[in-house]
């Protein structure tokens, strides 16, 4: 059994969670993402920069790119999971499609833009799901140089700290 943890109680959380299960065990950052509207899921995706050698595949940017083109009427009525909280990138998509709402299933490893997300108007929820911190804490212990890439060598602090 790949974790110890509880499967979350939430379904769609439970989904993202199995997105980033599938991106651990194809070497990839166990990082998964589902996009959800009028309470089905829309979209799947999960970080692919390894699998997919690309700098930009994080598991929301992956989510809305499996999700194809909606119209700005069907992005009012989402929200986006994500195992962990999103990078600048990946919010500023999010606020840019017109997500009102994000499920973050973890926030311990990484707090990047939740409050900032939520001072632009998303509702953001915070899960502090174990599963979804057990797995990157895993794999942040297997492939520490894989997490850095990701992360950079500022660690969590560059998240708060102003981009130059």
């Amino acid at each position: 059994m790949l974790l110890k943890s509880p499967r979350p109680s939430d379904p769609f959380l439970a989904a993202a969670l199995d997105e980033a299960i599938a991106g651990y065990e194809e070497g990839g950052l166990p990082i998964g993402s589902v996009l959800v509207c009028d309470g089905t899921i829309i979209g799947r995706g999960r970080n692919r920069r390894v699998q997919d050698g690309s700098p930009i595949m994080h598991a929301e940017m992956n989510c809305y790119h499996n999700t194809g083109r909606l119209t700005p009427d069907v992005y009012r009525r989402c929200t986006l999971y994500s195992t962990l909280s999103p990078c600048y990138m990946c919010a500023g998509t999010t606020l840019l499609f017109g997500v009102p709402k994000m499920v973050v299933g973890e926030s311990r490893t990484i707090k990047a833009t939740d409050d900032w997300l939520a001072s632009q108007g998303v509702a953001v929820s915070i899960a502090d799901d174990a599963g979804c911190y057990e797995i990157l804490q895993r794999f942040i212990h297997e492939k520490p140089d894989v997490w850095a890439e990701d992360i950079g060598d500022a660690g969590v602090s560059r998240h708060h700290a102003q981009i130059p």
